[in-house]
């Protein structure tokens, strides 16, 4: 090959070459710095741009898209002096990529650590039970502290989350056995809370059926007291007219009334459940007497209503 051929291909060559250094193109969601003999001077924004070959390079290439970083797990002393392992991450963005590039020597290390101090010193400030239990405050609290940081070094961190709180076993196997007490306890109360109550909605049952067994026998206490009134009131009128026929001279009347007693007290014996046989002497002509007598009264009866009429008012 000839020196007459070499020199135009090295020309176009270098040609080539600056083209390619002066001219970039940037992606989407990142932003670039441009660095002018060391200086930065301006920014390069997503899409193609130039820039000054050989004066010009780019300096960082930083992302403006939410980006997550690992808190690595570490190991934290708590308030009440009990060790606790705890990891997470952090999500934050990029808002300001000059001092993100220039304020910060290594942005994802300093956050990093950033964020594992603050871990510990927001952990350290709380007892064992405030740390399983109030996670999310832990979250807010780390948000605050890390985001105020980083304001000077253009980005902010979005969202902080714990992701692991591990006691060391030996407190585990103490918790389990302390939430099996606090179940047993809890178990038991309710136990003795439902026997209670059982006992009281049976002593109320208890009350309510005495107090309405009460009701019901004086009820019929009152119904047997009015029967034997009324009963006695019968007999008593039973009485007047037997006594009033018979002082009439009325005999008949006074056989009626003993015959009917005398039927009604041997009808009673008779229909006892613990008597089987019934033996007694019985005078048969007492009670055919008897039983003439309330013939006897009879048609006396029939003569009276065939003189007085069947409405009580004379015959004519």
């Amino acid at each position: 090959m000839s020196v007459g051929l070499i020199i135009p291909l090295v020309i176009l060559a270098i040609v080539l070459a600056t083209i390619f250094a002066g001219v970039k193109t940037v992606p989407q969601g990142q932003q670039w710095t441009v660095e002018r003999l060391g200086k930065y001077v301006r920014t390069l924004t997503p899409g193609l741009s130039v820039i000054i070959p050989y004066i010009d390079r780019i300096g960082r290439k930083l992302s403006l898209m939410e980006t997550v970083l690992d808190i690595p797990s570490q190991e934290v002393i708590t308030r009440d002096n009990a060790t606790v392992t705890a990891d997470g991450v952090v999500f934050f963005q990029v808002l300001e990529p000059v001092k993100a590039a220039y304020e910060v020597e290594n942005l994802v290390f300093a956050l990093s650590s950033l964020a594992m101090t603050n871990v510990r010193s927001v952990i350290g400030a709380m007892d064992l039970d405030e740390v399983l239990s109030q996670r999310d405050q832990i979250n807010r609290r780390l948000l605050s502290v890390v985001d105020q940081a980083t304001l000077a070094w253009g980005i902010k961190a979005t969202r902080i989350e714990l992701r692991n709180i591990q006691p060391p076993q030996h407190l585990l196997d103490a918790m389990a056995k302390q939430m099996t007490a606090e179940r047993e306890k809890r178990a038991e109360i309710l136990t003795a809370e439902g026997a209670k109550q059982s006992a009281i909605l049976r002593a109320e049952g208890e009350k309510q059926a005495a107090v309405l067994d009460a009701e019901g026998r004086l009820e019929a206490a009152k119904r047997d007291a009015e029967a034997r009134e009324r009963l006695a009131e019968a007999e008593a009128k039973a009485t007047a007219v037997v006594s009033a026929a018979i002082g009439e001279g009325n005999v008949a009347a006074l056989n009626y009334f003993v015959a009917q007693k005398y039927v009604e007290a041997f009808g009673t014996l008779a229909a006892s459940p613990n008597q089987k046989l019934v033996l007694m002497p019985m005078e048969a002509t007492g009670v055919i007497s008897s039983l003439a007598g309330i013939a006897e009264l009879a048609k006396d009866a029939q003569a009276a209503a065939k003189k007085t009429g069947p409405w009580g008012n004379k015959a004519e």
